[in-house]
């Protein structure tokens, strides 16, 4: 709260965070994917149980072919840093793209999907009807300290919603589950326990109270609007977000009034329809530190490790009938309890199948 007693919030970062796109393309004869390639790798993946994925060069990019098809009906998957592509010799689309978050926001959806386009082109593939969108996520971040709104304060056309909470408080709400989500959440909490993206902090420039409302459309609703391409959805978002924003959802004030629709609207989401109307690009390219979430990983493999040397510890100073073990010394157990394992020829194999998913999976 401000010393005047209102309700303080400010719009940190907004776009998308999630494009689908399915491509209708097909290759000219002798070129395009060797999918009998694939298939064999996939298999021989599959053979040797190996939980890792494996790195295939198709043209002139890398990506991480997992050793499972999409549960769309696509048989092969391929991962890298920009992009997740599922995609099959005989399905219609040929392709279905996911554009990753942290590419979306490093180098916005119309520049990854040229960079698609460019990359199926080299390959020999052609366009034989225009690529349609099947979900958009639209994000606006608040830095929010203060949370005086529940569930109950918003008015929703879906019918089902739902409430996250830790530690008694709240984390977050949710409404629908089909076409039109709404989610509104604390983000940063979101990636201290689950997505680790800590790049954000650099985009929001703080790393405290920030949270997201978010929604999540889907094609039905997309097609509502005449959102098919990327051209339509540069064209005709602000269209859909004033729907979102001003009829399917709103947040309110508690009143005394027994219709919740005549509720005056919060604060927060009267300033959320004044940044719908400036939501008309495709987005802005930002700077991301790729240094960030390696660093992050790291801290908390250190927070992990030293919680088993206190393990250790207790079990070494329990079975020598120590009084106390020092840091040190539950290393050196430690140290000797790995070397147990070690396998020289295994361990090169397994760091570099991991660093093969950091350098082409980006994650």
């Amino acid at each position: 709260m401000s010393e005047s007693g209102e309700q303080t919030f400010d719009l940190v970062l907004y776009g998308h965070d999630t494009v689908e796109c399915a491509y209708y393309l097909c290759a000219d004869p002798g070129r395009g994917i060797d999918f009998e390639y694939l298939g064999l790798e996939r298999e021989r993946l599959r053979q040797t149980k190996c939980r890792d994925p494996k790195v295939v060069k198709l043209g002139d990019t890398e990506f991480l072919l997992q050793r499972y098809g999409s549960s769309s009906g696509f048989p092969f998957v391929l991962d890298n840093a920009d992009m997740t592509i599922q995609c099959g010799e005989f399905n219609s689309p040929s392709f279905c793209v996911t554009y990753r978050s942290q590419a979306l926001w490093r180098d916005t959806a119309p520049v990854l999907h040229q960079r698609f386009l460019e990359w199926a082109d080299r390959l020999g593939f052609r366009h034989y009807e225009p690529e349609g969108l099947s979900r958009v996520d639209f994000t606006f971040d608040y830095h929010l300290p203060v949370v005086d709104f529940d569930e109950e304060s918003f008015v929703s056309f879906s019918s089902m919603d739902s409430k996250h909470r830790r530690d008694r408080k709240l984390r977050g709400v949710a409404f629908g589950q089909g076409d039109v989500r709404l989610r509104i959440y604390n983000k940063v909490a979101e990636i201290a326990e689950k997505s680790a993206k800590v790049w954000f902090f650099d985009l929001w420039g703080r790393k405290d109270d920030v949270w997201r409302i978010e929604w999540q459309v889907r094609k039905a609703v997309l097609r509502r609007f005449g959102i098919r391409t990327l051209a339509d959805l540069a064209e005709r978002q602000g269209d859909l977000l004033r729907y979102l924003a001003g009829e399917h959802d709103t947040l309110r004030v508690r009143g005394e009034d027994a219709n919740r629709s005549r509720w005056p609207l919060h604060p927060l989401w009267v300033d959320l329809q004044k940044q719908v109307e400036k939501f008309q690009s495709l987005g802005e390219q930002h700077e991301v530190d790729p240094q960030a979430a390696i660093e992050e990983r790291l801290a908390r493999i250190g927070v992990s490790v030293y919680g088993y040397l206190k393990r250790v510890a207790a079990l070494t100073g329990e079975q020598r009938a120590e009084e106390s073990v020092s840091l040190w010394s539950a290393f050196e157990r430690l140290r000797n309890l790995v070397l147990r394992v070690h396998h020289p020829v295994s361990w090169k194999l397994d760091v570099q199948s991991r660093r093969d998913e950091l350098r082409v999976g980006g994650g």
